[in-house]
């Protein structure tokens, strides 16, 4: 007799188990394709007599980035913020101190030589710089600043910053998540899970820098927030690409519209079961963001579309500071389109010896050197990002700020240099919803320490929640049993500088 050769175990479990999953996915099509036709003729008969009922977007209800209504209505819409990687001196740039310059040399009482990181001489050191008042406001500015001095009068100036933290990684962290504890949620993040996204189809979020500063990931991490809330990182090495976005060149538009369909109906399902598995979610989320970014993400980041005056303003062209212009150009079109934090890293820097660093604006070794690099690295592209955005008439909803994330000892280090200093240094905020020409806080007479009305970062982050429309202390996210917030259990509201 003639017989045919029986199938191993092993490759009949196989095909029979494909064939019963063709089976099922069959079925399970069917059936959603049943509920959307039920969903849809609910709808129909649900609109008004003009038909102006609109379907949702897919995933709408599982959308974590969906705008969500402030707690009362915001004066900005939109975050700029320039962050001085390094660490600029407050005595070197926007807090002259006359009598610093008169005791060079000199004992500086009060100083510790274990402030910083290192060790200082407890000597004064005065500042390099040519000093000179502008403005209605009569602000002291440095020659580094020729651009930025032309804008005084837009900016608040919080002189009387200080936190706890006296190296870069640690206080950059606090300076951006409120304190120095890992895992936490960083400013940005925290904004986007309180007030969602104002266009759906960019990130709420987005973080520039060229070299990675230090602190890396966790100075912009979603921390225990869902990752939805994470921050889109472009590299400035890397033309601020962004990775994995572009289709894939076999499938169509259409082949792929209706592969993220299919994923996203199984996941709407499997998220279905498993309510409290917030990533689930966010899984959902950034498929369909990616897809809706094919499109809008190219259009935004297209400089080419930008003037000839426009890209001489910002020094686009310029060996000293064109990646810093790109950024801040690329800042002003996101905002433009509805993204609202958008954080720049500053590049590198040049040090004492003419080297090139990885931290900006951290002169050990040689003030003058170090810092007249960075000014020529940031200052003209911040002065034309301030000059832009208010002649578009998008400064009255949005908010600059500038600044590191401490100061710098008014005692040198070696003979040029200075230390860290978490103890008192200055950041300014421009634009929507805060006093023009503004100057509050003090540090003593050399700017060694804040002593009149003091800023911790938590009275920071709680003043630009407010900005944007939110209670600090509501806003608030259940993490292992316990309630957290930005500004922990601190933070107050700076009243004196809100316009």
């Amino acid at each position: 007799m003639f017989s045919l050769p029986l199938p191993s175990r092993r490759s009949f479990l196989r095909d029979s188990g494909l064939g019963f999953g063709a089976l099922a996915l069959s079925d399970m099509l069917h059936r959603e394709s049943a509920a959307d036709q039920k969903s849809a003729d609910q709808k129909s008969v649900g609109q008004d007599a003009a038909g102006q009922a609109a379907a949702s977007p897919p995933g709408a209800a599982l959308d974590p980035l969906a705008p969500k209504p402030a707690h009362f209505p915001a004066k900005v819409k939109s975050v700029i913020w320039l962050f001085m990687t390094g660490a600029p001196l407050q005595v070197d740039t926007w807090d002259y101190k006359p009598e610093l310059q008169k005791r060079d040399g000199q004992s500086l009482a009060g100083a510790d030589p274990k402030t910083g990181f290192f060790t200082t001489s407890g000597k004064c050191l005065k500042s390099p710089f040519g000093w000179k008042q502008y403005g209605e406001s009569g602000t002291w500015v440095p020659d580094i600043f020729p651009h930025l001095s032309q804008h005084v009068d837009k900016m608040t100036f919080l002189h009387s910053m200080y936190l706890r933290q006296n190296n870069h990684a640690p206080a950059s962290i606090e300076l951006m998540c409120g304190t120095n504890r890992p895992g936490l949620p960083a400013l940005g993040a925290w904004l986007t899970y309180g007030l969602g996204s104002q266009n759906l189809d960019l990130p709420s979020y987005v973080v520039m820098h060229d070299t990675r500063p230090r602190g890396d990931d966790q100075i912009w991490a979603a921390g225990f927030l869902p990752k939805t809330y994470q921050a889109l990182a472009l590299d400035a090495r890397r033309k601020e690409a962004i990775d994995n976005l572009a289709r894939d060149g076999r499938r169509t538009d259409n082949q792929q519209r209706a592969q993220l369909d299919l994923i996203r109906r199984l996941n709407e399902r499997h998220a279905g079961e498993r309510p409290a598995q917030g990533d689930l979610a966010a899984r959902i989320n950034s498929f369909e963001l990616a897809y809706r970014m094919q499109m809008a993400a190219p259009e935004a980041m297209d400089l080419a579309k930008e003037t000839e005056a426009t890209r001489k303003a910002y020094g686009l062209d310029l060996p000293h500071c064109g990646t810093f212009a790109r950024q801040c150009l690329l800042a002003r079109r996101l905002v433009e389109r509805g993204v609202r934090f958008v954080q720049i890293f500053a590049g590198k820097g040049v040090g004492g010896d003419g080297s090139v660093g990885d931290v900006p604006w951290d002169c050990h070794s040689d003030v003058e050197t170090n810092h007249r690099s960075c000014g020529m690295h940031t200052d003209q592209p911040a002065a034309a990002l301030l000059g832009d955005l208010a002649a578009r008439g998008l400064l009255e909803s949005t908010l600059v700020i500038w600044g590191g994330e401490f100061g710098r000892t008014s005692d040198s280090q070696g003979a040029k240099g200075r230390d860290h200093n978490p103890n008192g240094f200055t950041i300014w905020m421009a634009g929507a919803g805060v006093k023009a020409g503004f100057h509050y806080g003090a540090t003593d007479e050399f700017g060694y320490k804040a002593v009149e009305k003091k800023v911790h970062v938590n009275d920071l982050h709680a003043t630009l929640l407010h900005l944007l429309g939110l209670e600090h202390t509501k806003l608030t996210y259940r993490f292992n049993g316990r309630d957290f917030r930005l500004t922990d259990v601190a933070g107050n509201l700076i009243t004196e500088i809100l316009a």
